[in-house]
């Protein structure tokens, strides 16, 4: 069966070339001089064995992979590209139950037809006439076409075409609807998902229903942005996205059930798992597990050896060749990754660690007892080895995507485990019997809520460690993070007993040294400013002496402005901060500051004295009082001492009435004759009153106001601050056209070095007093 393997991985290596190479003009040709390059060498190699037919293999492999996605984007991407920004009259099917989305409207999920028939899974916006729609109802609308591959800003993207969504469409007007008789076929998983999250909201308590529903069919909608944050610190983002796992405990129960090796049990299995794949919304987790638990549910019967590898590599070929996009889908990578680590070294580790502790001489247990006192531990050494094996591919990718490493994943995966599987399975069996017996299934849920509620304590208190996860920021933890694998390399090549206790200890204390290093470094000179990356939003970090002050925390990132603001600031092992600055009451400069406050203390937060019905500024108030914070609202100019010669001055709104950027608080920090100026989103008007009424130094900082929009960083104010760098807080492809190029050229032109977070990340700037 190894000969599937060869074909499928190469196979997928092809299309992983062709989806981040952009090879689109040529993987016709491509495909065509492999398969001519595999028949040539077929001819010319006639001696048979296995080294021919593995270099074959891969050549037709490489040659299938590289024409099937030529092909595939001919057949569906190309009809979505005909439609790209098209206004049209949209037929479709829809797929799934629609979602609120955040403008007050809906999302649904549509299967829609193109103008060549074929049809396309598109993303459907309308407004509350889409509230009501069931998945196998017939629509037609007008609406206005967009290609998948970007935002509605034009930003490239590959969220949704990794996803098999090529378009998304906005609808007009009036919203055709015709509903079938009966549930259509393909609609059945679906009205099965709604029915056992139902099931699930009805039985359990709110505070853990949430939780369970995302371990049972993958839907994190209701959970919270902080504990996601959580699950991806301690490194259990796994537990809420169905994969292998979560089959495996199923598969696991079916078996105990019906038998071993029986024809019946391989049927329901894989009828079960093929029903349990749409419940989740068929991820390429789960969609993966399902291959492989089916092939390795078909072999015995096939007559066919079970082999972990080649189940694996189709699995990963039927996945590319359903949508060959699927290649860029975070999720795939790192569910492949993940069983592929587990099946390199896994298994090593774990005899590895029971010849460590003598496990491997026990004999065959006597007696009910010794099993059981043997199962713990056994069962911690093949948790952790799973884990590290797991960690041995994932890790990188986890890096590369996210910019970060969980530190504290193998204690958090052998503390949760356990429960996992068996919440997992008590879920599922609650969500069913409450569509059947609604106080039956209460009473069922007792146990298994107190198994959540010990999950989430778990998760809360190991994430609230500073050092739980390590952001990649600083250079010297790339680096770590580098000699790692390094030292992993050389330790798997060297020969003879190897002592592992040496290359923990090199990787431990190369650990401490980077983050002691990326500490010092953030601590070098008297003043420092860090623009952290947050899209279209604000979140700057001032360092006066060792006081810290953040102005603002808002944006539209992926992760999350506090998140990211919390990641950056826990990396540098920092639990708080001194001063929390809101310049004013818009999203992209506090939509985080709750985020925030969940994982960072806060001495004291400074808030403008405006817009007393604004909901950002109740939203910010109420969590100060929840933790008890004290709350400082600016009326007069202020200064905070924070340190030797450094101080904090903290001006009120130079204008008296306005629109809210004008009514912001201006900060200007300063460590002996280093100065730093921030003015929120302040414009023509209160730059102009701010140079008349406050006494503003020469600066060496400026971030620049309102994101670099034209109507800000005036002639005028340049020319009284003489700025030596101007920073820019900015998301890439932004719909504002921000930074301005008026602005740009006037900063220019005042002699200001131009460093913006589009570009360049996230920014740091050190000063000598």
């Amino acid at each position: 069966m190894r000969i599937l393997a060869t074909f499928a991985f190469s196979f997928a290596a092809a299309v992983f070339c062709a989806v981040y190479g952009q090879l689109d003009a040529f993987l016709l040709p491509l495909g065509g001089g492999l398969a001519l390059a595999a028949a040539v060498l077929g001819i010319l190699l006639r001696k048979k064995g296995h080294r021919r037919t593995r270099v074959l293999l891969m050549l037709f492999g490489l040659a299938a992979g590289f024409m099937w996605t030529a092909v595939y984007m001919v057949i569906f991407f190309r009809p979505a590209q005909a439609l790209d920004n098209r206004t049209v009259r949209l037929r479709a099917t829809v797929s799934d139950w629609p979602q609120e989305g955040s403008y007050g409207g809906c999302t649904v999920l549509v299967r829609a037809e193109t103008e060549g028939g074929v049809t396309l899974s598109a993303i459907l916006y309308t407004d509350q006439q889409g509230a009501d729609l069931r998945p196998g109802d017939q629509i037609e609308t007008i609406a206005h076409c967009t290609l998948g591959d970007r935002t509605f800003a034009g930003e490239k993207i590959t969220y949704y075409t990794a996803k098999g969504i090529f378009l998304r469409a906005t609808a007009y007007g009036r919203l055709e609807v015709e509903r079938p008789k009966r549930i259509p076929p393909r609609c059945y998983a679906a009205w099965a998902a709604r029915a056992l999250k139902r099931g699930i909201d009805a039985a359990f308590p709110e505070d853990v229903s949430g939780f369970v529903k995302a371990l049972v069919t993958g839907n994190r909608d209701s959970l919270t942005d902080e504990f996601t944050t959580s699950l991806e610190r301690t490194g259990l983002s796994h537990t809420v996205a169905v994969s292998g796992m979560h089959l495996a405990y199923l598969s696991g129960v079916l078996t105990r059930l019906l038998g071993r090796g029986k024809r019946s049990t391989a049927v329901l299995t894989i009828l079960w798992a093929a029903l349990f794949c749409g419940i989740a919304g068929n991820t390429p987790s789960v969609l993966r597990a399902a291959v492989m638990i089916v092939m390795l549910q078909l072999a015995p019967l096939l007559c066919r050896e079970r082999d972990g590898p080649t189940a694996l590599a189709l699995a990963l070929l039927l996945l590319l060749a359903a949508n060959p996009f699927a290649a860029a889908h975070v999720g795939l990578q790192l569910s492949f990754a993940a069983v592929a680590g587990i099946l390199l070294v896994s298994d090593r580790i774990q005899d590895g660690l029971l010849r460590r502790f003598h496990m491997d001489r026990l004999g065959k247990p006597k007696s009910w007892r010794q099993r059981l006192l043997r199962a713990g531990p056994r069962f911690a050494v093949s948790n952790l080895s799973a884990t590290l094996g797991a960690s041995v591919l994932t890790v990188p990718l986890v890096a590369l995507h996210f910019n970060m490493v969980s530190l504290i994943a193998p204690l958090s995966n052998l503390l949760t485990l356990w429960a996992i599987g068996y919440l997992f399975l008590g879920g599922m069996a609650v969500g069913v019997l409450a569509n059947l017996w609604l106080a039956g299934a209460a009473v069922l849920a007792i146990p298994f809520t107190a198994l959540a509620r010990y999950l989430q304590w778990v998760v809360a208190l190991l994430a609230g460690s500073d050092l739980a996860a390590l952001s990649l920021n600083s250079i010297y933890c790339r680096a770590w993070l580098v000699l790692v694998y390094a030292l992993l390399l050389v330790s798997v090549r060297m020969k003879g007993r190897r002592p592992v206790w040496m290359p923990v200890a090199a990787g431990a204390v190369a650990l401490g040294a980077a983050i002691a290093l990326t500490r010092a470094a953030f601590f070098w000179g008297d003043l420092g400013v860090t623009v952290l990356d947050v899209g279209q939003g604000q979140s700057v970090l001032v360092r006066t002496g060792v006081f810290l002050t953040l102005v603002d925390c808002g944006g539209d990132s992926r992760e999350g402005p506090g998140k990211t603001t919390a990641d950056y600031l826990q990396s540098l092992g920092l639990g708080g901060i001194d001063l929390l600055v809101v310049s004013h009451y818009h999203a992209d400069h506090a939509n985080g500051i709750g985020q925030l406050l969940e994982r960072i203390s806060v001495r004291e937060i400074a808030l403008p004295d405006v817009e007393a019905d604004s909901p950002l500024r109740a939203e910010i108030l109420a969590a100060a009082q929840a933790r008890e914070i004290p709350v400082s609202f600016i009326r007069g100019e202020r200064t905070v001492d924070s340190g030797e010669d450094c101080q904090i001055t903290l001006l009120p709104p130079v204008l008296e009435e306005g629109t809210a950027n004008e009514l912001g608080l201006t900060v200007l920090a300063a460590a002996g004759e280093a100065d730093v100026l921030i003015t929120g989103d302040m414009e023509a008007e209160g730059e102009h009153r701010l140079v008349q009424r406050a006494d503003l130094p020469d600066i060496e900082v400026l971030v620049a106001g309102h994101h670099g929009s034209a109507t800000s960083s005036t002639r005028e104010l340049l020319e009284r601050v003489k700025p030596e760098f101007a920073l820019i807080s900015v998301g890439a492809g932004n719909r504002y056209g921000h930074p301005d190029g008026e602005a740009l050229l006037r900063l220019d032109e005042a002699g200001a070095k131009i460093y913006r977070t589009d570009l360049y990340g996230t920014i740091e700037v050190k000063l000598k007093g």
